[in-house]
């Protein structure tokens, strides 16, 4: 749950940014996955979303589900990878397990519940692109948000969207595999790799961990391995490697974003950065914002918040209550 955003809208620092989510692995398994319909919705017609799903059929049924919204979202029937030309797709038994990568059936066979999910089912043989090549022939020129889940061939998309990564992306959520589920993809540590030398900064970890087949031993007694998770990465804008990325438009944007994926300190961190340096603008000018977001934590309510240590740098803005435009 957000904690900034609703204070944020209410006096108008929403009203001219733009947002634009791309969601590669676009297969809508339930309502988490209707970004629109949940707190990104927030941004109303300023909001796109770009999706990708090599299963045409899922594919046609996100695009079916956009009818009648405000924000612009549409679902291209690609397969993103790292060329730009014809590759074999692996589908599993399970079609949300598909891969660029086949999967690595022996090792799956050691893990409960893997094999009728992973193991595959048939090859297809499909055409891909990079992310780069999309974004030239879409006239794509500016990425706020990326989620990628396409089952170990993340890095790869990576790798082969050097102009894209170049111009924008203040924010990944990305999976990631610490075992080798498909035979030779690329691991979390060389993911972890890649996006720290792109300026990346790992904020959270989610792990998911699996018990082996067969075994007697029951919940509680030690802990199953680790196979896969969600990773997040943020800019960190403050610091010195991400310099060419301070501006006050990134600030906020970035703190919007943070704020829907619950990194709440950062979200604060940012906001009274970019009041504290850009706040003689008004449309940078968060304190009231800060201020009564606050408020909504009750173990904060009672207390003199415009006095905090934390918003010391910004008193000085607190001055008349105006909301801009109104």
């Amino acid at each position: 749950m957000s904690l900034f955003l609703n204070s944020l809208k209410h006096y108008g620092h929403l009203e001219q940014m733009g947002m634009t989510v791309v969601n590669i692995g676009s297969r809508k398994l339930g309502t988490y996955d209707d970004y629109g319909m949940g707190e990104w919705g927030i941004f109303g017609e300023n909001l796109t979303i770009y999706g990708f799903e090599a299963d045409p059929v899922a594919c046609e049924q996100a695009n079916q589900s956009n009818q009648a919204r405000i924000w612009q979202e549409q679902h291209f029937p690609l397969a993103l990878g790292g060329v730009v030309g014809q590759q074999s797709l692996y589908v599993t038994k399970h079609p949300m397990c598909s891969s660029l990568y086949p999967p690595n059936e022996a090792y799956l066979a050691r893990f409960a519940g893997l094999p009728p999910l992973v193991n595959l089912d048939r090859i297809l043989e499909v055409e891909t692109t990079t992310l780069d090549r999309f974004c030239q022939d879409y006239q794509v020129n500016h990425i706020d948000f990326l989620q990628i889940d396409i089952q170990g061939a993340e890095l790869d998309v990576f790798k082969a969207a050097p102009e894209i990564f170049s111009q924008s992306i203040l924010a990944i959520q990305t999976e990631v595999e610490f075992a080798p589920l498909y035979k030779g993809q690329p691991l979390f540590g060389d993911v972890d790799q890649f996006l720290n030398a792109q300026g990346f900064t790992l904020f959270h970890l989610g792990t998911v961990p699996v018990s082996r087949t067969n075994s007697p031993i029951p919940a509680g007694y030690g802990t199953p391995q680790t196979l896969w998770g969600e990773a997040f990465y943020l800019r960190d804008l403050l610091a010195e490697v991400n310099q060419p990325w301070q501006t006050p438009e990134n600030f906020l944007k970035l703190a919007c974003i943070a704020d829907i994926l619950g990194f709440s300190d950062y979200v604060l961190e940012l906001l009274v950065y970019l009041t504290a340096n850009y706040g003689s603008d008004p449309r940078y000018n968060c304190a009231w914002s800060i201020v009564h977001s606050l408020q909504q934590i009750p173990e904060l309510a009672e207390q003199d918040i415009e006095n905090l240590p934390a918003l010391q740098s910004i008193k000085g803005f607190l001055g008349e209550f105006m909301i801009i435009g109104g």
